[in-house]
């Protein structure tokens, strides 16, 4: 006898989709520096200890595609970006910093 396997896609899938938006391993750190306010590229780089320029640039824009964050350039030499949350973004901080409270709690 088969057993069937239960679709519970309802429950699961809402979560998934949260975890390939924030679920890289810089997401959750570059939304917590932006936190913070607008930040130009070198200023989040400098802010995250271990990041890659590539990662860094990957994350963002996947971050951007997400709605999460927006980029705003300016016409200057060299051209000057700065980053900032968007209304979506900013939902997800208080969840961050649960998790952040966390792992300086537990993963410590």
């Amino acid at each position: 006898m088969s057993e069937k396997k239960v679709n519970n896609c309802s429950k699961t899938c809402s979560l998934k989709d949260v975890l390939d938006i924030i679920g890289g391993k810089w997401a959750m750190p570059i939304i917590y520096n932006l936190s913070k306010g607008k930040l130009r590229f070198k200023e989040i780089e400098r802010s995250i200890e271990g990041i890659n320029t590539r990662m860094l640039v990957k994350e963002l824009k996947n971050l951007e595609a997400n709605g999460i964050i927006t980029r705003q350039v300016f016409a200057t030499v060299p051209p000057t970006v700065e980053y900032t949350l968007t209304q979506k973004g900013e939902k997800l901080l208080p969840s961050i910093q649960s998790l952040h409270q966390w792992g300086q709690e537990f993963a410590t």
